[in-house]
């Protein structure tokens, strides 16, 4: 996988649940397996992620055959009070723009955030 950033030690800004709805938003059919590399986490651990976005209502798949499409819900509120009345598209539309100008890929945000991803 292209642009995979190399392992990190200590403290980062962004939260892996972030990281992974980021992957997802960026590609709805995306593999764990793509994620877990990707996030440079274990695919149990995007699994265990997965079902915590999906508990809270921030995200949902179908099913079709062995491939699973995810659906984000732009309008869904961030869980901290800091953050109060800020939609997860807000954030998405920061770390999906963010990851494609880093691997060199043009990206409109209307686009981006349009996308079957983020309904």
């Amino acid at each position: 996988m292209a642009g995979v950033p190399e392992p990190h030690t200590g403290w980062t800004f962004i939260t892996n649940h972030a990281r992974v709805l980021a992957v997802i938003a960026d590609n709805p059919n995306v593999r764990i397996r793509d994620i877990a590399a990707h996030c440079r986490l274990t695919e149990r651990a995007v699994q265990r992620i997965i079902s915590d976005l999906e508990q809270d209502g921030y995200l949902s798949h179908t099913r079709d055959g062995r491939t699973n499409t995810y659906r984000i819900e732009p309008d869904k509120v961030l869980r901290h009070p800091a953050e109060a009345g800020l939609p997860v598209a807000s954030l998405l539309s920061l770390l999906v723009q963010d990851e494609s100008e880093r691997v060199g890929k043009p990206v409109a945000q209307h686009t981006r955030l349009g996308s079957s991803a983020v309904r």
